[in-house]
Order: structure tokens, then C-alpha cells, then sequence
């Protein structure tokens, strides 16, 4: 007989034989009927050439065909136990690999560096790959397989993503020390924020941002003076000019701590940004991929 017409099946029932080398006791192993193992035997004897079991003055014997296939059956049946049967355990310690992720650039000045820490301790041998993207682009990149989990605001998301919330954020402008607007002791109200000209990030490209959806609403708009696509040139440009740059809550506190701006928060009901954490359901049992995402919480959590 061929490979390909071999019943996997036949070998479940051949290593409760051998151990059990009774026809009854093997059906009762296995919660089949003494028929259906009778019939399962016929086959193998067909298949294999050989007798297997045969009858002894003490009951059924192992003729030596049987026994050379004893502990080859015994390994398979601990492979699929193993591999297939069980969930594959994760262990960090040991893991090699890249992890993908993707997140708007005001997430990885943020995220980025307290996660790298706990992987470089946790998991020393992964590897991290980050890519900027926006809403659209991120949910193409988890569809495609070109990531493993996206940060970001997601409005709609196709059903064969799942997500889990993380946290809302609320806006902060941002300016240099000693800005005009810093000498005012008083809560700064939005007609103050929108008289001084704005710098723009937009991942897409364009002129306007988050905070813009937020002033349509109320039928204010605000000066676009300068629009850059990424944060690399924000500290630069804010420290030598009286442009503000209206980010969320994270983003403010990294330029507040690392380049000496000052921030001061826009008034709340002009918004607030929430955060999601998106993979595709293909992964949502992975291990791998669960650790990762518990990371990701972790570090999210203490921000």
C-alpha cells in the first residue's frame, strides 16, 4: 500500500495492541469496540505483512516485527502529545526571532525604549523591528502578515482583528521655555493656544492632525505654520521659534524630559486620543505572541 493511503489511525490502535496485547482491553484504551479493533488489526497485518499479535499459551504474543515497532510508536505518540496535541510553551529566556510591531511615531518615542529594556532583560536574544504607520497602513500591514501587533487609534477595524484597549490620552501643547504663552500664570484657554502659529506631525503627510478634528467641532481651525511627517525636527524647530506643537499626553512628557520643553494641557474638551493594541486572530493563541503583547501592556500601564 502507498504512504499516502496509510490510515494515520491504524498506528493509535497498533501501540494500544502492543501495549495491552489483547484485542478487549485495547478497544476499552481506546473507547472503540472489540469489532473495531478486531477489523483495525485485519488491516495492519495487511499492511505490515505480519502477524503483530499472535496466540501464546498465556495469552497474545508480540511476534518481533511488533516488538522492533514498540518504541518508534512510543516516540511518535509522545511527539503529537508534544508538539501538536499540547501548546508549545514560551520560554523568553530562550527565544530567538524578531518581533514586529507598528505604532504612530507619537508611540514609539514613548513605548519603544521601555519595552526594548524589558526585552533586553526578559528576552535578550529577540530582536525588534518598529515601523510608523497610520491607522489605515497598520491594519494593511497586520492583514498582510508584515507585523504581529499595531498601537495606534483605530476608529473600525475588520473582523479578524481583535484588539484590547490600553488607555486614553489627553492633549498637551508644547513650546519652548520662556514662550509668550508661559508667562501666563492663568489656565490657557483654546483661543490663546490657536494665536500663536502651529507646528503640524502628521504621519500621512498632510497639514492637519488629530487636534483639527477635535476644533472642527467646535468651528475653529488654527494655523498650520510649519507640517513635518515625523518628530525627528520637532525639538529643533520649537526651541527656536514661538510655534506650539499640540501632541498627546506621552509624546509631551518625552519632548518636557528630554529636550527642556515645557507643556501645558490643552483644554479637555478639545479630546482625548485612546490607544488600542490590534493583532490578527491568527496569532491571538500564539505564546510567542501573547508574551509579547503582555510586555506591551506592562509597559503601556507604567507610562
Amino acid at each position: 500500500m502507498r504512504q499516502k493511503e496509510f490510515d494515520l489511525n491504524l498506528l493509535t490502535v497498533l501501540d494500544a495492541l502492543i501495549a495491552e496485547r489483547n484485542v478487549t482491553r485495547a478497544g476499552r484504551h481506546l473507547s472503540r469496540s472489540q469489532p473495531a479493533i478486531s477489523n483495525a488489526l485485519r488491516r495492519l497485518r495487511s499492511i505490515l505483512n505480519d502477524d503483530l499479535l499472535v496466540r501464546g499459551p498465556n495469552g497474545m504474543l508480540l511476534t518481533p516485527r511488533a516488538e522492533v515497532l514498540r518504541e518508534p510508536l512510543r516516540e511518535i505518540a509522545k511527539l503529537v502529545e508534544e508538539r501538536i496535541l499540547q501548546e508549545a510553551s514560551f520560554d523568553p529566556a530562550r527565544a530567538t526571532g524578531v518581533y514586529r510591531l507598528s505604532m504612530p511615531d507619537r508611540l514609539t518615542l514613548a513605548v519603544v525604549p521601555p519595552l526594548m529594556e524589558r526585552l533586553a532583560r526578559m528576552a535578550p536574544a529577540m530582536d525588534l523591528h518598529v515601523m510608523t504607520a497610520d491607522r489605515r497602513q497598520a491594519i494593511e500591514l497586520l492583514e498582510q502578515d508584515q507585523v504581529d501587533v499595531a498601537l495606534g487609534w483605530f476608529d473600525d477595524k475588520p473582523r479578524i482583528l481583535n484588539s484590547e484597549f490600553l488607555a486614553d490620552e489627553e492633549l498637551y501643547c508644547i513650546y519652548r521655555t520662556g514662550h509668550p504663552i508661559a508667562r501666563s500664570k492663568r489656565k490657557v484657554g483654546v483661543k490663546t493656544i490657536l494665536s500663536y502659529p502651529h507646528l503640524i506631525v502628521s504621519a500621512t503627510g498632510g497639514r492637519s492632525a488629530i487636534f483639527d478634528g477635535f476644533l472642527e467641532r467646535y468651528n475653529l481651525t488654527r494655523h498650520a505654520h510649519v507640517s513635518v511627517s515625523n518628530y525627528t525636527v520637532v525639538p529643533h524647530l520649537l526651541r527656536h521659534s514661538d510655534m506650539i506643537a499640540v501632541l498627546t499626553k506621552h509624546a509631551a512628557r518625552v519632548f518636557e524630559q528630554s529636550f527642556g520643553l515645557t507643556r501645558r494641557r490643552v483644554p479637555p474638551e478639545f479630546g482625548r486620543v485612546s490607544t488600542n493594541m490590534v493583532w490578527h486572530a491568527r496569532s491571538d493563541r500564539d505564546s510567542k505572541q501573547a508574551w509579547l503583547r503582555d510586555q506591551i501592556k506592562t509597559v503601556y500601564n507604567s507610562l
